[in-house]
């Protein structure tokens, strides 16, 4: 599974939450008319960024965090069938708190 991959640095593996298939009005869309999600739970995270200075930028995410995340930032992959996204720590836009 995704526990395979570490992400390096300041990146952040998400897993982007499913949206809806079905509009409130009851109509169904298919997957060409979905947006894109841009909500997700972290799976994995970085051990953060060296400063010039050698030291090292503690995370402010960290495993089971539910975050809202730039549309088109990261990169997708797939991981056992699994769609993934890794991001850079700056392209996270909130952290949804519990």
């Amino acid at each position: 599974m995704a526990a395979k991959l570490q992400p390096l640095a300041d990146r952040v593996l998400v897993k982007p939450m499913e949206k809806e298939e079905m509009t409130k009005s009851g109509i169904y869309l298919p997957d060409t008319a979905r947006e894109k999600p841009q909500e997700g739970e972290v799976i994995a995270v970085g051990p953060g960024k060296m400063s010039e200075d050698g030291k090292r930028i503690v995370m402010d995410l960290k495993v089971g965090d539910t975050v809202l995340y730039a549309k088109y930032g990261g990169t997708e992959i797939k991981v056992d069938d699994e769609e993934l996204i890794i991001l850079r720590e700056s392209d996270i836009l909130a952290k949804k708190s519990k």
